[in-house]
């Protein structure tokens, strides 16, 4: 715990915030593991905020993590770390190697808990199975009660060690003075043990000679398979998040004060120092270029699609790739205060704040157990005065009939066969209750880069100038010596001029050129076979001789020239990805409002909203203008979806009510969306809402079946006309067939 008070350690997943009152305050992410329900956050929360500086907690129960403002004047990392283990959890500081050792243990836990529970179940139907078909008088006493004892026996692992979960929650909830779902489980899990157990051993007593192991393991099996499905998506959801943190490298190279270049920590980065960042690396701070001129790709981070001219004192940020030439920077900001660290930040807190329908579990679960209580006490009230002998068991199977399982798997087994049915259409789902949010979605916003378009660039328009017509026969002519410069180049725009003239570039690539060299920001310059400088890149650069066309803001424009003179010009823009336009149509179509988020210019963004027919569009948007659009919507009563890709996306991915990412987008963004689109095609999106939609009908007719078998069944029980045994075979087929039901979404 000493280690964890190690500011140097500590300080990767905190970030420090000003108070109210001018205070400096430290805000600081953990990762839980032990969680198993929507009431552990309110646990954890309060918890945290009995620690002596804590001003505020936010636990997501999605996520499995907390976000806590406090006072480091007042307390130390090691107290919240020791607060949320005393309320009967785990954490650890969001880092990635110790988060993985964690999760690996929970996952362990869980799957063995699943494999004792249904290994166990089997053996356990087995046994019971020759009271199940044999007819009177065919199973004799003594076999019967040789079953009763192995099915005991098989039971015992399954109660105290895959059923230690529901226990270990109830008892937290009910230390707490609070009742979960856990709470009316463990009940149901113990009073089956103990009926079954007195059958077993007494069988003329209180409790009859019927037996309910069966029930009871099959009970246990079906509600930790559920869990651990769940586990397992929020495992692959926090892995995907520390996976994203790889853009930055692993280590930065400082010059010393002699030139030397050393390798250092980024955590060992300070404002002044003097990096080194080579061709193709990550830039590891934000700060300035002090030596060098290069280009970076930050449309990750900005939104914007075209790489950035970086030339000598230009700013640059973390995360952004270094695409021109090896350069030098200096720090102006690093860790928990650079631009990246920022959006992730920003991601955290979004993901973290709670849902009003995350409190649904809570709500229902205390009126849910009274009622069942006062039921079978009212029953073994009125029994105990008609007939003493039934009082018990009658009081038995109330409890039994109304055990939640089938409340319990109602809405996830239908839940987990539709995202089944979703993944074989190319949507990964990683947040089931995701489903019902996205069937009641009212308004969806797009990111454009690498959401409604590709990322590669595509050849608009060829336009000779006055000289180019002169010297050119026709516009092919002047893309094909263009195609057979760029084709030396790797720059986005060279590989679209090059693809534009596809085979043509190829020959004419082999003849001519000499002395090619690539100016970083600039372009393409070489010499033709007769001596003559050719330039294809920035007008300024090639020359200046002639005006930029028409409508050259809209899109991206090239020069080609000869000896300083403008010969040609080349268009170029987006290409809209595969069936964006018709999932657009479709969107629109079904009633809902759709708006485009970008950080492009206003131009370009307005002339690509034209070309698929939206309405409302926010250009220059930065992650914090996305933020409060999508907040400002959700403030107005609308349940907001949000389509994206890039770690700018992450945070308004995190905060929106439903939010999916394509599969070829940052790892930041694809972790913190509900759903991951693998196939990059947008008519998968609505695919997934038709399903979405079909799911939820699906689940209330489960719902209903459960309330409606609860409505039968409690009166019967009551009456004496429902025996216990015929309590347990009615929860199991009730469960079996809600199972049934759920499977229907998985086609």
């Amino acid at each position: 715990m000493a280690v964890l008070d190690d500011p140097v350690e500590f300080g990767h997943g905190t970030r420090w915030v000003q108070g109210t009152q001018g205070q400096r305050l430290a805000e600081t992410s953990l990762q839980l593991s032990g969680m198993y329900c929507a009431a552990c956050s309110g646990l954890i929360e309060g918890a945290l905020g009995r620690v002596d500086g804590v001003q505020a907690a936010s636990v997501s129960a999605a996520s499995e993590r907390a976000t806590v403002r406090w006072d480091p004047a007042r307390t130390r990392p090691s107290a919240l770390i020791q607060a949320v283990r005393s309320a009967g959890y785990d954490a650890v500081p969001d880092a990635a190697a110790p988060a993985r050792a964690l999760r690996s243990q929970a996952h362990r836990q869980a799957l063995w808990r699943l494999f004792v529970a249904a290994f166990c179940g089997m053996q356990v139907m087995m046994l019971a199975t020759p009271s199940y078909v044999a007819g009177p008088g065919e199973l004799e006493p003594d076999l019967r009660q040789l079953l009763n004892w192995g099915s005991w026996l098989l039971s015992l692992p399954v109660l105290a060690f895959s059923a230690g979960p529901f226990f270990r929650g109830a008892w937290v909830a009910l230390r707490q003075r609070r009742i979960g779902m856990d709470v009316p489980v463990a009940l149901g899990v113990a009073i089956t043990f103990v009926a079954s157990t007195g059958a077993t051993f007494s069988p003329g007593g209180v409790f009859g000679h019927e037996v309910y192991f069966d029930s009871l393991t099959m009970f246990v099996s079906f509600l930790l398979g559920a869990r651990y499905l769940e586990l397992r998506a929020r495992h692959r959801a926090a892995e995907a998040l520390e996976s994203s943190l790889a853009r930055l490298p692993e280590v930065a190279w400082r010059v010393g004060a002699e030139g030397a270049v050393e390798a250092v920590s980024l955590q060992r980065l300070r404002p002044g120092d003097v990096l080194r960042v080579p061709l193709g690396q990550a830039f590891p701070a934000d700060g300035v270029l002090v030596q060098g001129q290069t280009r970076a790709d930050e449309a990750l981070l900005t939104g914007e699609s075209a790489p950035v001219d970086k030339p000598a004192g230009a700013a640059v940020v973390a995360g952004s790739t270094n695409l021109g030439a090896p350069v030098l920077m200096q720090v102006q900001r690093m860790g928990g205060d650079t631009r990246l660290e920022t959006i992730v930040a920003m991601m955290r807190s979004a993901s973290a704040q709670r849902p009003a329908a995350a409190l649904l579990a809570d709500r229902w679960a205390a009126p849910f157990l009274w009622t069942v209580l006062l039921l079978a006490a009212g029953g073994a009230a009125v029994w105990s005065v008609i007939d003493p002998s039934r009082a018990v068991w009658v009081a038995v199977s109330v409890l039994i009939v109304t055990c939640p399982c089938a409340l319990s798997l109602a809405a996830p087994a239908t839940l987990v066969a539709a995202a089944r049915g979703l993944a074989r259409r190319g949507v990964l789902l990683q947040r089931l209750d995701a489903l019902e949010r996205l069937a009641r979605v009212q308004q969806v916003f797009f990111d454009k880069t690498g959401t409604l378009t590709d990322d590669a660039l595509q050849l608009t328009a060829t336009t000779r100038t006055a000289a180019g017509q002169a010297r050119f026969a026709d516009d092919a002519q002047a893309l094909g010596l263009a195609a057979s410069l760029a084709a030396w180049s790797q720059h986005p725009v060279s590989r679209a001029i090059a693809a534009a003239q596809g085979a043509a570039a190829g020959a004419a690539h082999d003849a001519g050129w000499q002395q090619v060299n690539e100016v970083p920001g600039q372009g393409v310059q070489a010499l033709d076979a007769s001596g003559r400088p050719w330039r294809l890149g920035q007008a300024a650069w090639v020359g200046s001789s002639a005006p930029q066309p028409a409508g050259a803001a809209a899109g991206a424009h090239v020069a080609l020239g000869c000896d300083g003179e403008v010969l040609a010009w080349f268009g170029f823009d987006e290409a809209l990805r595969a069936g964006a336009v018709a999932a657009v149509q479709a969107l629109q179509a079904q009633g809902l409002q759709l708006t485009l988020l970008t950080g492009d210019a206003p131009e370009r963004a307005q002339a690509l909203a034209q070309r698929l027919g939206l309405q409302h569009v926010l250009a220059r948007a930065t992650p914090e203008d996305k933020l409060a659009a999508v907040t400002q919507a959700q403030q107005a009563g609308r349940t907001v979806a949000m389509v994206g890709d890039g770690i700018n996306d992450a945070p308004v991915l995190a905060r929106a009510d439903v939010s999916l990412a394509m599969g070829q987008g940052a790892l930041v963004a694809r972790s913190q969306a509900d759903a991951v689109i693998t196939s990059n095609d947008l008519g998968d999106l609505v695919q997934a809402r038709q399903r979405a939609q079909h799911a939820v009908r699906i689940v209330r007719q489960n719902m209903v079946w459960a309330a409606a078998y609860n409505a039968t069944s409690i009166p019967l029980a009551l009456m004496g006309w429902l025996p216990p045994w015929a309590a347990g075979l009615g929860m199991a087929l009730s469960s079996l067939l809600v199972i049934g039901n759920a499977l229907r979404a998985a086609r």
